[in-house]
C-alpha cells in the first residue's frame, strides 16, 4: 500500500469514528467563567471574541467583552450577575453591543439596554445602533452656527451654546448644574430639538423627581430618559452614556437636532475605574486606568453638526462634571475641559450669596462664542461678559478703598444691577426676545436710577408691560433676529415711557 492510499484510509477511519460519536455538549459554549466579582467576569476559552462583542452566559444573562488578553477575556455582565458562578459556560454572539432605536422612544424612560422602566410596555425595536462608534470625520462636519437657546439669560447672553457643540457643566455638588440642564431641556419645547437625559449613578428618587419635572412642564413630549441608577451594576453605569449617544445619533442621522445631557461623567469615570481595578488593569493617577481620557473623548467627539450632504442633523452634548471643593485641576475635570468646546463653571460662593444661576463669568467660556448667538443678542450683550468680569475684580478691590472716583462708582453700580438682572428662578426659562429686551435696558444704562433691590420687580413689571401693550415688538425681534435702527428707537422709547410711570408708581 502506498503512502497516499494509507493516509486516505486513516482519514476515512477518523470520519467514521466522528460519525459514530455522540456530541454531549453545545459547541457554542466554548468559554468558561474563571472568576466573577461585582458584575465583572474573567473568562477563558473565548479565543475568537472581539472587543465590544456581546456574549451570553449559560444562565441566560448577557455581557460584553471589554478586556482582551492572550489567554483570557474580561467582560462586564449586563444584568443580574449573582446567579453566575465559577465554571459556568459562555459563548460569543458575533454581534456588537447595540441599543434599540426608534421614534417611539420619545417620552419613554429606559435603561441602557433599551428595556423600559416606566411601565408603559415593551418597545418593539426594528433597528439597532452600536453603542460604540467612530466619531464623524472633519469632512462630514460643518461649523457650529445655530444657537441652542437655553432660556437662561446668563448663558444665552455671555456663554452661548450652539447646536452641535460640547459644553461642559462643571462645579461642586448642589450648585445648580442639573437645574440648568433641566431648564435647557424644558426650553426646547417647540424648538424642534429632541432631548436625551442620561442619568448615571443617581439615586432612584432623584431620577424620579427629574421625570416628574419633565411631566409637569410637558418636556417628556420631546425627551428620552436613559437611567442607570446608583443601585444598578457598574456595567450599566459604564455603558449608559454610550447608549444615550447612540440613540442621539439615530435621530441626528435622520437630519434632526438632538441635545444629550450626561449627568454626570464623574460617576461614569468611577464606574469605569471600578471595572478596571477588578480586571487588574494597571492604575495611574487617582487610581484611574491609563485610557480614562479615551473613555470620555470617544464619547464626546461624537457630538457634532453634520454637513447638509450628510443630513444636516446635529447632536449637542452637555456633560456634567462634579468637582471637589472647587478643584478644577483634578484629573477628570481637566480631561473633560480639554475635550469640550468650553465650560460653564458654577461657583459655590456665588450660589450661597444668592446669585442663581451661580455662573462664574471669569472661569466660564464658550469657544464657539458669537457664532452661536442671534444678531440681536450679540448687539445687546457684546460687552456684557467683559463688563461683569471687570465688576467682579473691582468689587473685590474696593472693599479696601475708602474713596472711589465717579467712573469706578458708576461701573460698580452698573455691574451690581446687571448681576441682579441676570438672576433667574429655577424652571423659568425665558424666550430670547424677552432676554434681548431686558439686556438692552441693562446695557444701555436705563437701570441706573432704579435701586438694586428693585431690579427684579422692574423686570417682572416691564415684561408684563411688553406682553400686554407691545407684543408686536417682541414678535418682530423674534422674527428678524436683529435690532434694526427702527426697532432700537422703538424699544428705547418704550423703556423711557415705562420708567417714567414706574418711578412715579
Amino acid at each position: 500500500m502506498n503512502k497516499k492510499s494509507a493516509s486516505s484510509s486513516i482519514i476515512d477511519d477518523i470520519i467514521r469514528k466522528i460519525d459514530r460519536t455522540e456530541l454531549r455538549f453545545d459547541i457554542g459554549f466554548q468559554g468558561e467563567v474563571m472568576e466573577i466579582a461585582d458584575g465583572v467576569a474573567r473568562i477563558k476559552g473565548l479565543d475568537d471574541v472581539f472587543y465590544s462583542e456581546m456574549i451570553r452566559f449559560s444562565t441566560g444573562v448577557s455581557g460584553v467583552a471589554i478586556n482582551l488578553k492572550k489567554d483570557e477575556v474580561g467582560a462586564i455582565v449586563l444584568g443580574d450577575y449573582l446567579d453566575i458562578k465559577e465554571g459556568d459556560r459562555v459563548k460569543g454572539t458575533g454581534r456588537l453591543l447595540s441599543v434599540g432605536v426608534d421614534d417611539s422612544l420619545i417620552g419613554r424612560v429606559i435603561n441602557p439596554l433599551g428595556q423600559p422602566l416606566d411601565g408603559k410596555g415593551v418597545i418593539d425595536f426594528k433597528k439597532f445602533y452600536p453603542i460604540e462608534k467612530i466619531a464623524p470625520g472633519v469632512v462630514k462636519r460643518r461649523p457650529v452656527d445655530t444657537p441652542l437657546q437655553t432660556g437662561i439669560k446668563a448663558i444665552d447672553g455671555m456663554i452661548p451654546i450652539g447646536r452641535g457643540q460640547r459644553e461642559l457643566i462643571i462645579g461642586d455638588r448642589a450648585t445648580g448644574k442639573t437645574a440648568v440642564t433641566l431648564d435647557t431641556i424644558i426650553n426646547q419645547s417647540g424648538q424642534n430639538v429632541i432631548c436625551i437625559y442620561v442619568a448615571i449613578g443617581q439615586k432612584t428618587s432623584r431620577v424620579a423627581q427629574v421625570i416628574e419635572t419633565f411631566r409637569k412642564f410637558n418636556a417628556l413630549n420631546h425627551t428620552i430618559v436613559v437611567a442607570a441608577n446608583a443601585s444598578d451594576p457598574a456595567s450599566l453605569q459604564y455603558i449608559a452614556p454610550y447608549a444615550g449617544c447612540a440613540i442621539g445619533e439615530y435621530f441626528m442621522d435622520k437630519g434632526k437636532d438632538v441635545l444629550v445631557v450626561y449627568d454626570d461623567l464623574t460617576k461614569h469615570a468611577w464606574s469605569y475605574r471600578q471595572i478596571s481595578l477588578i480586571l487588574e488593569r494597571p492604575s495611574g493617577r487617582e487610581a484611574y486606568p491609563g485610557d480614562i481620557f479615551y473613555l470620555h473623548s470617544r464619547l464626546l467627539e461624537r457630538a457634532c453638526k453634520l454637513a447638509p450632504k450628510y443630513g444636516g442633523g446635529s447632536m449637542t452634548a452637555l456633560p456634567i462634571i462634579e468637582t471637589q471643593a472647587g478643584d478644577m485641576s483634578a484629573y477628570i475635570p481637566t480631561n473633560v475641559i480639554s475635550i469640550t468646546d468650553g465650560q460653564i463653571y458654577f461657583e459655590p460662593d456665588l450660589f450661597f450669596a444668592g446669585v442663581r444661576p451661580a455662573i462664574s463669568v471669569g472661569l466660564s467660556v464658550s469657544r464657539v462664542g458669537g457664532a452661536a448667538q442671534i444678531k440681536a443678542m450679540k448687539q445687546v450683550a457684546g460687552k456684557l461678559r467683559l463688563d461683569l468680569a471687570q465688576y467682579r475684580d473691582m468689587a473685590a478691590f474696593v472693599q479696601f478703598a475708602a474713596e472711589l472716583d465717579e467712573r469706578t462708582r458708576n461701573q460698580i453700580e452698573k455691574g451690581a444691577r446687571m448681576v441682579e438682572l441676570l438672576k433667574q428662578n429655577e424652571f423659568e426659562p425665558m424666550p430670547v426676545e424677552e432676554q434681548v429686551s431686558l439686556m438692552f435696558a441693562g446695557t444701555q444704562d436705563f437701570l441706573q436710577q432704579i435701586p438694586v433691590a428693585k431690579i427684579t420687580d422692574f423686570e417682572d413689571k416691564f415684561l408684563d408691560h411688553l406682553h400686554s401693550k407691545h407684543k408686536k415688538l417682541l414678535e418682530q425681534i423674534k422674527k428678524e433676529k436683529k435690532l434694526t435702527d427702527v426697532l432700537s428707537k422703538e424699544l428705547t422709547k418704550i423703556i423711557e415711557d415705562f420708567l417714567k410711570d414706574y418711578s412715579n408708581a
